[in-house]
């Protein structure tokens, strides 16, 4: 089987996963209260949300450019948000590909040495984009930790019952997958000097690290790490927009900021299952919080999930296509 083939396999299994995931969601959905709510939405705090989502795609574009600098002095601040526009769009239908389609485009548009060689390649701009992961993971991870060191007798209940298995799942992959990177790295290093196969790849490996460096090496770290804390606030100030626009339905008219923090970490952790978009994973997990935690009808719930993911789906779709464009047309002209 060739990898094109096996990728398209890939993604049609958890398509359909999405496809199963949202029919269970919405199966038993009562529609006429699941519109009652929409109707009583306060619809400009949906579009606060959406403004502050677009904020997030920018500042996201102005983090990563903090990374490429000290491999291309000259990428620029609108590369690496029309990057991460299309990435976005592009991971929206197929999950991580994004990734690949925004490492493609800034290589594509760094700057040419006089031997006319791109001075940032693709091992290098992966490097970047591993760390910002890293050190979203780090951040996620924490805040998640204090939340529920403060808040343990609200949520604490609510994560063991639903991922006290996917901890422990963790626990044992992560140290193996950490040994085997370790044995893989041991052996391409031992094996450098036959060049060839194992030349390359060892050199591809080196730019990785070169790319994971470029954090020690950029200016006003501190700027990265304030940018990365503004990102989360605006995810979190997000999910809150979109209480506020429900607060007339006595559901939610006692949740709290607190509690808006704790469902975007909920949604946040969807985001680690390929599903495309997240459809169905995320109005699950995120429904599936405020039933248990709350007390809210299954109804009300659904009409935040959807206004909480639809509302950012559809800005990343725009934003992605409007990027595209100014790529593909304007840019090349």
């Amino acid at each position: 089987m060739d990898k094109k083939t096996k990728n398209t396999l890939q993604y049609l299994f958890w398509a359909a996963v999405a496809v199963v995931l949202v029919y269970f969601c919405f199966r038993s959905i009562d529609w006429t209260q699941f519109m009652l709510a929409l109707e009583q939405c306060k619809w400009e705090w949906v579009l606060l949300s959406i403004a502050l989502g677009i904020l997030s795609l920018f500042i996201r574009g102005l983090r990563w450019r903090m990374l490429l600098i000290p491999l291309d002095s000259k990428t620029s601040i609108l590369t690496c948000f029309n990057a991460y526009n299309i990435c976005s769009a592009v991971n929206l239908f197929l999950p991580r590909v994004g990734e690949v389609v925004r490492l493609a485009y800034v290589v594509k548009n760094s700057y040419k040495d006089e031997g006319g060689k791109r001075v940032l390649s693709a091992d290098k701009a992966l490097g970047s984009i591993v760390t910002e992961r890293v050190w979203d993971m780090l951040f996620v991870a924490f805040i998640t930790g204090v939340v529920l060191v403060l808040k343990w007798d609200d949520f604490g209940a609510f994560f063991t019952d639903n991922f006290s298995w996917g901890s422990t799942v963790m626990s044992l992959a992560i140290p193996g997958l950490l040994l085997l990177l370790a044995l893989v790295v041991g052996l391409c290093w031992c094996l450098r000097k036959r060049g060839g196969f194992w030349g390359r790849v060892w050199i591809f490996i080196k730019g990785i690290g070169e790319g994971l460096g470029s954090f020690r090496r950029m200016k006003n770290g501190w700027l990265f790490l304030l940018y990365t804390v503004l990102i989360w606030t605006l995810y979190w100030f997000m999910s809150a927009c979109i209480v506020q626009a429900l607060k007339d339905m006595p559901a939610f008219s006692s949740l709290t900021l607190v509690d808006a923090l704790f469902i975007s970490l909920v949604g946040s952790i969807s985001t680690m299952v390929p599903i495309p978009g997240g459809f169905g994973i995320y109005h699950g997990m995120v429904s599936g919080a405020l039933q248990v935690l709350w007390g809210i009808p299954k109804d009300a719930c659904m009409a935040f999930a959807v206004l909480n993911h639809e509302s950012q789906v559809i800005t990343q779709a725009v934003c992605g296509l409007v990027s595209y464009i100014h790529e593909s047309f304007f840019r090349k002209k």
